[in-house]
């Protein structure tokens, strides 16, 4: 071995020993069985190796760490459930880094019932965090297919969303403040749960949604909301896109804004999921050209309240309004889940989707959203591009948002590799642009959406962006190579 190869092995044991002492020799993983899980994305498409994984107890020893790595010049990749679609919680190739797992921070801190928070630490899986409220009488709405593996640090760094967006808003909105390390190792503590503090740059915001390219989110305070005391949920079969919107808004102004869920599900894609999952079977008649699930929630006792036939005020509220869209042409049909397990199995078919596209075959997924007026606009014109290319379109969305989750797959099982992918997808950037909309709506950016970033983000806002990530982290430290792409 040359005298440098010596010098570099000497450095990167003193290195792993380091933060041996840092962690606990316990959670410092450098054996490759060791680290394998967390080299690799959800989608094992992204993979690459790493000095260490690192599994600090808390933001102390999170603040340890990113000062020894910048001392070392070893760039971190923080991780919470390692759930991403888009590439941004693994370590990029010929990077040398570590993979800072925030898996052992799973303290829930304080819960505050008259407030409505809970602060609660990075590691928390969101299901963990969603059992802790209810059985304290409230909710935290977050919700989506990963919420048993996901963790909080994750949802906050890529500001998920999900199926309750329309009522409650991305993560950002459910989140009051922050506790976070900064890539010079301070801890930032904005655990107040202030609803109003006006004293400067909100950092909170910031952090969010940077994919950990600012800091490392250690922890927040959320707000929490009551459980509904009634649901509604309903697979409802739509005229059209437009009509489906129409409806929409009705049952918004006729029921105080209380739809918590507004699922796009098409034919084509209960077909996929009932081809990969035989058990489950849509209960609706005929072919479902714009299918709807709905899901309305109240915690108003009046709604509540159960008639003599054994129906309560909500359901009743919400089958005139079905009939009148059923009489308008609106809606050709309509199933009322009656019971849990029949809202379950609805909800189900909803979150199998995923993994259904997945075994129809190869597949390129869209992540977008679009201003409500233009979702069929944009519907219309890409899925006949996609047609005339080969293709075929397997569409679901969270529609009452405008977020279409739009995938191409083959129309011919074999003739993938020899599709037009790339002019499909300039087709696909082009509409958005036209329709003001967005190529990424809540998967975030990560590694796979750095050149579609670099070119079609406004350059005054990549410019802003960059001058923010110098500004922060001007060693290029925090999960280098992610969502903000490298000025040409």
């Amino acid at each position: 071995m040359s005298q440098a190869g010596r010098l570099a092995e000497n450095f990167a044991a003193d290195f792993v020993d380091a933060l041996r002492r840092i962690a606990g020799a316990r959670h410092v993983f450098t054996e490759p069985a060791d680290m394998a899980g967390y080299l690799t994305d959800w989608t094992s498409q992204y993979s690459a190796d790493a000095v260490a994984v690192v599994r600090p107890a808390d933001a102390e020893q999170v603040s340890q760490i990113v000062k020894l790595c910048a001392s070392a010049g070893i760039s971190i990749v923080p991780q919470g459930g390692n759930t991403s679609l888009a590439g941004g919680g693994v370590p990029s190739k010929g990077v040398a880094s570590i993979v800072l797992s925030l898996s052992r921070m799973q303290a829930i801190r304080h819960f505050d019932e008259a407030g409505r928070t809970v602060v609660a630490e990075a590691g928390v899986v969101l299901e963990t965090l969603q059992s802790y409220v209810d059985e304290r009488g409230l909710q935290f709405p977050l919700t989506f297919g990963a919420k048993g593996s996901c963790t909080l640090g994750g949802n906050l760094a890529t500001n998920a969303g999900g199926s309750n967006v329309v009522r409650y808003g991305n993560t950002r909105e459910l989140c009051l403040g922050l506790e976070a390390v900064l890539p010079d190792g301070s801890i930032f503590n904005g655990l107040t749960g202030l609803r109003k503090d006006n004293t400067g740059y909100d950092l909170k915001d910031l952090l969010i949604g940077s994919e950990g390219t600012l800091g490392v989110i250690t922890a927040a305070v959320f707000k929490l909301y009551p459980k509904p005391l009634t649901r509604v949920t309903a697979l409802l079969s739509m005229a059209s896109v437009d009509a489906a919107i129409r409806a929409l808004n009705l049952v918004q102004d006729r029921t105080g804004h209380s739809i918590e869920a507004f699922e796009y599900i098409p034919q084509p894609v209960l077909s996929a999921v009932e081809k990969a999952f035989p058990v489950l079977k849509s209960p609706l008649q005929g072919p479902v050209e714009t299918g709807v699930l709905m899901e309305v929630g109240s915690s108003r006792l009046s709604d509540a309240k159960t008639d003599d036939d054994g129906s309560n005020q909500l359901a009743t509220e919400l089958l005139a309004i079905f009939e009148e869209l059923m009489e308008s042409g609106d809606i050709r049909d309509a199933v009322i889940a009656q019971s849990e397990q029949q809202r379950a199995d609805l909800w189900r078919m909803r979150e199998l989707v995923l993994e259904s596209i997945m075994a129809y075959g190869a597949a390129y997924h869209f992540d977008i959203s679009l201003p409500l007026a233009n979702v069929s606009w944009f519907l219309r014109e890409m899925d006949l591009t996609a047609a005339e290319l080969g293709f075929e379109t397997l569409t679901i969305g969270h529609l009452g948002d405008g977020n279409l989750h739009y995938a191409l797959v083959s129309a011919d099982r074999e003739a993938w590799q020899d599709l037009p992918l790339g002019e499909a997808k300039a087709k696909a950037f082009e509409l958005l642009k036209q329709l003001n909309g967005s190529f990424s709506a809540e998967h975030g950016i990560g590694q796979s959406k750095l050149d579609v970033m670099r070119v079609l983000k406004e350059p005054a806002q990549l410019d802003a962006m960059r001058a923010i990530k110098r500004a922060l982290d001007p060693d290029n430290i925090m999960n280098p190579g992610r969502l903000v792409p490298a000025a040409e």
